[in-house]
């Protein structure tokens, strides 16, 4: 069943828990994924975006996710993450998706207002609610680049509160020394920095880049307003290395069904034990 509107966001917020979004690829994914939120019992967002619609094709990508969210027997929302097109946004929200990501985080501060309050326009109208990001995160969003925190650009808490009146926004991501994918150092997220933004704005936040963070700094930003969670390098890791250590067997009989089984039953794996990080249950 789709996940429709905000109250998920709001109820993770008030349990000290977070909404997962996992990002997907490919129909593998999309299933294991699938799998792991019924397996838990929980909510979670399919993230199908911007950049994997660059391998998969937007309308496939888009049909799969949202076959998945309607048939699955736990709600699912379907979020498309990363988007810097305003049309691209249009095309997903009149296919069926319950959530989109404006990224203009790139942009100067009142162009990011600008383009921002465009796209809650365009949201309102479908029913779905709107991600914003505010400040800059170093990494690649699909490859582990060894980005450091200091080449982010974090967020101003004076600003989020501002960026959030003026956009009417219904969630805010953040850089406070989050990174994209895996870093070779412990990632030490601002948690001053984090509470300040939470207790300047009126909406629940966003942390991307959580792959690889430490338990302990992940439950110090649920402490702190984070609903929502974003994971991408862990199930990408945990697909190839099933791929890699399958394909010894498979290559001889050319089996790629087993090589596919494989990835898809590490990302389920790899997925509940996120979302077990995630539960209340271990928030602290």
């Amino acid at each position: 069943m789709l996940l429709h509107g905000t109250d998920a966001l709001k109820q993770a917020a008030a349990a000290g828990r977070a909404l997962p979004g996992f990002v997907v690829y490919n129909l593998e994914t999309v299933q294991g994924i699938t799998a792991a939120a019924e397996a838990a019992g929980r909510p979670v967002l399919i993230q199908a975006g911007s950049s994997p619609f660059k391998h998969a094709g937007r309308q496939a990508l888009m049909r799969l996710a949202l076959d998945a969210a309607e048939h699955s027997s736990v709600p699912l929302g379907v979020h498309l993450d990363h988007s810097r097109d305003l049309d691209e946004i249009t095309a997903c929200l009149e296919a069926g998706y319950t959530s989109v990501m404006v990224d203009g985080s790139h942009l100067p501060f009142a162009d990011n207002i600008a383009l921002t309050t465009e796209a809650v326009r365009r949201a309102r109208g479908f029913g779905a609610w709107v991600e914003a990001e505010l400040g800059a995160l170093p990494g690649d969003e699909d490859v582990s680049t060894g980005a450091t925190a200091q080449q982010s650009t974090m967020t101003d808490p004076g600003q989020a509160a501002e960026f959030v009146t003026a956009t009417g926004v219904d969630a805010l991501a953040v850089a406070v020394g989050n990174v994209h994918g895996f870093t070779k150092d412990p990632v030490r997220l601002d948690l001053e920095r984090l509470a300040a933004i939470h207790d300047a704005v009126t909406v629940p936040l966003v942390l991307h880049g959580a792959s690889g963070l430490p338990v302990e700094q992940l439950h110090g930003a649920l402490a702190r307003g984070v609903a929502k969670v974003n994971v991408n390098a862990e199930l990408r890791r945990a697909y190839l290395e099933a791929v890699r250590g399958r394909l010894p067997d498979a290559l001889p009989g050319s089996d790629v069904v087993a090589v596919w089984t494989a990835g898809r039953d590490a990302v389920r794996d790899a997925a509940l034990e996120v979302i077990g990080r995630l539960s209340p249950s271990s928030a602290a």
